[in-house]
């Protein structure tokens, strides 16, 4: 049931609104009116005129909820991440840099622990803000500070997942972060890093990958059913490896 201070996805033909359900408040689209005391108590995945109302998923939540302040790693990416890198319950994860908060909203769904780092206390606060607004990161550990200078034991991390705007410096201290064998991957937005920090990777990860993954949307109106005019094309390479232990 729909209660007080849930947050809500509404959805209005093809338009969407993320809410926080208060009673005294409402939305107005074209001239249609959708007030929050009427729906309080009711089920999800009921329609209201022309509104729909639902419970938001993360994903949602992320591109809807998040405040920004840095380039997020988009949910169509995140989520494939989490996936990639093999995590689950058990999992110890480290990332770095943190940015907004994005994708370590989606490790903290999938992952036992997270270990986030942050060079910029800005950006540190904000992800903290935007994962505690949605009741998100219990299982976070947020940490200011360059992690080229954190105190970290050795093979204590099941998998890692990098995004800084050099990740060549940290590789050295980042092998020896994670446990043998560990999966670990990397964001970079142009080739030409891509091409520097494979040849720098070599004598420490294997299994080498490297892709991009792009998402095209279709119209839902079955008189006009074609793809949307404007699609999210590249936002960056993804770069997968496992430690190599000599």
């Amino acid at each position: 049931m729909l209660e007080e201070g849930d947050w809500i996805l509404i959805r209005f033909g093809e338009k969407k609104y993320l809410r926080e359900l208060r009673p005294k408040d409402s939305l107005n689209v074209k001239k249609e009116v959708l007030k929050f005391s009427e729906i309080l108590g009711k089920p999800e995945g009921i329609k209201v005129g022309s509104f729909e109302i639902f419970k938001p998923t993360l994903e949602e939540i992320i591109l809807l909820g998040f405040e920004r302040k840095t380039q997020i790693i988009y949910p169509k990416d995140a989520f494939y991440i989490a996936f990639k890198l093999g995590i689950d319950k058990n999992s110890k994860v480290l990332e770095f840099g943190t940015g907004s908060g994005a994708l370590c909203a989606v490790l903290s769904r999938v992952a036992g622990e997270v270990h986030t780092y942050e060079m910029v206390e800005e950006f540190h606060r904000l992800a903290k803000k935007n994962l505690k607004r949605f009741g998100l990161g219990e299982n976070v550990k947020f940490h200011l500070g360059d992690f080229l200078e954190a105190e970290v034991e050795e093979e204590s991390f099941d998998t890692a997942f990098v995004d800084v705007r050099d990740p060549i410096p940290y590789l050295e201290k980042l092998h020896r972060s994670l446990k043998k064998g560990a999966p670990v991957g990397f964001l970079l937005p142009t080739a030409n890093q891509v091409v520097e920090l494979l040849k720098s990777m070599e004598d420490r990860f294997g299994g080498v990958e490297v892709l991009e993954i792009m998402v095209r949307h279709y119209k839902t109106v079955p008189e006009r059913f074609r793809p949307e005019d404007t699609m999210v094309g590249h936002t960056a390479y993804l770069v997968f490896a496992r430690k190599l232990t000599a």
